[in-house]
């Protein structure tokens, strides 16, 4: 493959770099934030988009749409949460019941309108609907490319990000992930903390599944499928090559948005060097567990030789 062909494939990798990393934001929340591994965004991932689309193709405007995916994400996250602190269900097997149940949901979504009541995709063409974001548009110089709009989109969801978990309830919030003992010794709702906390992952992630939906056309029961990995190995990248750098929680929220894009490069370019698409979980799984060892070899190794290097000076 010629090189212009990976050229022209380099836009559209980073604004799908930029949407799962706004979709990264929110699994940064659990798993980071929270210190929770939450697996109910592969269903949510799909249902954000599917709300999104649906309301879309039936008239209302695509910023209703979207405060409808983002909704539908909280109440996915509120489902998770009550699994887990009301019923008392790991947050791993509670965000799997939950992603299980978003499924059937997200069938039932699809087929509004359609004789069978269900639906595994549905289209939206940006030709007959006003799209906030369209694969079509990625190579133009103009205000209507999605890597532009992708980008007003992850810098305000930082900001808005950054004031919340500076506010009271945002600092009890890191302070339920940081130690919960602790946390509840001083008076914190650990429990409705874990809750807030996966309802705003999950309206994250559907937020930016009402954008992916919108870029790639058409919604799909299936979008979401290994989602989860996408978005830890974009907070494992980003934590990874940025860590040392970025100190300012906006900041990391911005380093997991650029592992997002690092990832969707990395992707593109093993793609284009003859990878068969077929085999892309392999790859991503293979990503993501090289650099989750990479602090553990760190740790292990390079500190201390280190350490022997100063007990011998």
């Amino acid at each position: 493959m010629s090189i212009t062909s990976l050229l022209n494939a380099l836009p559209g990798a980073c604004a799908q770099g930029i949407i799962w990393g706004i979709m990264a934001i929110g699994v940064y929340i659990t798993y980071k934030i929270l210190d929770m591994a939450d697996l109910s965004v592969d269903g949510t991932m799909a249902t954000g988009g599917a709300v999104c689309v649906i309301m879309i193709t039936n008239g209302y405007s695509v910023w209703v749409a979207m405060l409808c995916a983002f909704l539908a994400g909280l109440l996915a996250g509120l489902v998770t949460g009550i699994f887990h602190t009301f019923m008392g269900i790991p947050v791993i097997l509670a965000g799997i019941l939950t992603q299980l149940g978003l499924y059937s949901i997200n069938l039932r979504i699809l087929g509004i309108g359609t004789s069978a009541g269900t639906a595994s995709n549905v289209a939206v063409s940006v030709d007959k609907y006003n799209l906030l974001v369209s694969l079509r548009y990625v190579r133009s110089l103009a205000l209507n490319n999605p890597i532009f709009a992708s980008l007003i989109f992850l810098v305000v969801l930082i900001l808005i990000m950054y004031w919340f978990f500076g506010t009271e309830l945002g600092c009890s919030l890191r302070a339920t992930g940081a130690n919960e003992s602790m946390s509840r010794a001083q008076g914190i709702n650990t429990n409705f903390n874990k809750v807030l906390g996966l309802m705003i992952s999950n309206g994250i992630v559907a937020l930016a599944s009402a954008l992916y939906a919108q870029y790639q056309g058409f919604a799909d029961v299936n979008m979401g499928r290994g989602a989860i990995v996408i978005g830890l190995a974009a907070v494992i990248i980003g934590d990874v090559i940025f860590g040392r750098i970025f100190h300012n929680f906006a900041l990391k929220l911005l380093g997991v948005a650029f592992g997002a894009i690092i990832y969707y490069l990395v992707i593109q370019v093993v793609l284009w060097l003859g990878l068969n698409s077929s085999d892309l979980k392999l790859l991503s799984a293979l990503i993501v567990a090289v650099f989750l060892a990479v602090p553990h070899w760190k740790e292990k190794y390079f500190t201390s030789a280190k350490k022997e290097v100063d007990a011998n000076a």
